[in-house]
């Protein structure tokens, strides 16, 4: 037992060791907080209105002393240690000295001389200069604090800050939570002060509304304006974000879609909005025909057309989902078949981007060419489906080819691809299904529906 004391002690060194460092990262950590933690805040008019005066506060930082000439060197040198925070200088004048500077370190990673590194202590003393370090005094203000900093000291200790917000053009949009609202305004006007390409702010006030896909929002802060330009991977997109459906979180996705379309190929935009996946596929040289049931989307969406110096390229229309496909996508189809006919090529794509209801709207697809002479059938390209939908199963990739099947009333659809667009929420995800219509599907016998879902009937309906 006493022999095996030693090696037993020998042993705990190297833990002993980590823990040392440990300890000391953690009281490093807590010096950096503690420094960056607002001491005071105060709010005002009935927590509407940050007092900024409160926010101020003295605090002292490490500080290396040098001559003015060699600053650009030293902030090399030290570039790691020095103290980087958005609105923070940390270069500093010496008030005593006109020919001299001070360079502030972060806390966290210098607390004394020690602390510096091999490299940093060599500079010093080939430079001549002091080999210690010295205690820098300075404010910190309203400018230098973070949203976060601010919104926890200004809230309730336990109530969670927000951390994440969309932003459309110069709007920033918020889904607060209930216990949040009170204090609702000044978030917001936290968020415009700390972030310059921001001019207003809004919050979600319920669900996104069933007919037009758009959010009701209420102004927290900042100019009440609500028409956005938004540049998305090389193309420009100008809407009223209080009426459309908007969706930045979907940028990957418009780009994955644009990516797998040709010169020349024909694209189909069922539920178009602004444009997202309409107008970069134009941009692509490929044709165009896009639809959107919500007056605003389409006004909008012949609007981006045109920014994009597109419109040659786009065809736009105003009306339900599955009228525009009996009505034009069809005639669409039989005369992109007697082109083929005559020796032309095309790759048709239908893009399906309404997640919560896509699968239900694909049966108007089945039996939608039965009127098409058996001779020219094998001319029309049936057209490639882009379906976005939403799944909570188990097994989710089973689930929406289980219910795109069903809908078709088709268990032998080949090669559905279901790609895995994004998180929605926790056991939620979108998904888009690629496929090709089936020739059977598109020519067969009537298995619509009576109770497969419409959009509203309140519409105007207008081609451009």
């Amino acid at each position: 037992m006493h022999r095996l004391a030693p090696k037993f002690l020998s042993s705990l060194t190297p833990l002993t060791h980590h823990i040392k460092i440990a300890c000391t990262m953690a009281q490093a950590s807590s010096s950096l907080a503690s420094v960056f933690t607002p001491s005071s805040g105060k709010l005002l008019d009935d927590n509407k209105t940050i007092d900024k005066e409160s926010f101020k506060k003295q605090v002292t930082f490490p500080a290396v002393h040098v001559d003015k000439r060699l600053v650009n060197k030293c902030r090399k040198t030290f570039k790691q240690s020095l103290v980087h925070r958005k609105k923070f200088l940390n270069i500093r004048d010496d008030p005593a000295d006109s020919e001299s500077k001070y360079l502030l370190l972060n806390p966290a990673k210098v607390m004394d001389f020690s602390s510096l590194s091999d490299q940093e202590k060599t500079f010093l003393e080939e430079s001549g200069l002091e080999k210690k370090l010295h205690d820098f005094e300075t404010e910190l203000t309203y400018d230098n604090w973070n949203p976060d900093e601010i919104l926890r000291t200004v809230m309730p200790e336990g109530m969670e800050v927000p951390t994440s917000f969309s932003i459309i053009g110069h709007i920033a949009h918020l889904n607060l939570r209930e216990e949040q609202l009170e204090y609702k305004h000044v978030i917001g006007q936290v968020l415009l002060d700390k972030n310059p390409a921001l001019r207003t702010v809004v919050n979600k006030v319920n669900e996104i509304n069933n007919e037009f896909r758009f959010f009701n929002m209420e102004l927290l802060a900042g100019e009440d304006n609500m028409v956005a330009l938004v540049r998305e991977h090389g193309a420009s997109f100008e809407f009223d974000f209080s009426k459309v459906y908007w969706n930045s979180r979907l940028s990957t996705e418009h780009v994955r879609i644009a990516s797998k379309l040709g010169a020349d190929d024909i694209l189909y935009d069922m539920f178009a909005g602004v444009g997202p996946f309409a107008i970069p596929a134009a941009k692509r040289k490929c044709t165009v025909v896009a639809n959107d049931l919500n007056p605003e989307s389409y006004k909008w969406l012949t609007h981006n057309a045109k920014l994009n110096k597109v419109q040659n390229r786009v065809r736009t229309c105003n009306m339900d989902a599955r009228q525009f496909v009996v009505d034009v996508v069809k005639d669409d189809l039989i005369a992109v078949g007697k082109k083929c006919r005559d020796g032309n090529k095309f790759n048709t794509h239908i893009v399906m981007n309404l997640p919560s209801i896509a699968i239900e709207f694909l049966d108007v697809f089945c039996n939608l060419l039965k009127d098409v002479p058996v001779d020219l059938r094998p001319y029309i390209p049936l057209p490639i489906m882009h379906c976005h939908c939403f799944s909570k199963a188990e097994d989710m990739r089973q689930d929406v080819i289980d219910r795109i099947k069903e809908v078709l009333h088709h268990k032998d659809i080949d090669n559905i691809m279901v790609h895995d667009v994004r998180d929605v929420a926790p056991n939620k995800e979108m998904f888009c299904a690629t496929f090709r219509l089936p020739h059977d599907v598109a020519f067969a016998i009537d298995v619509k529906d009576e109770s497969s879902p419409t959009e509203p009937d309140s519409k105007k309906q207008r081609y451009e």
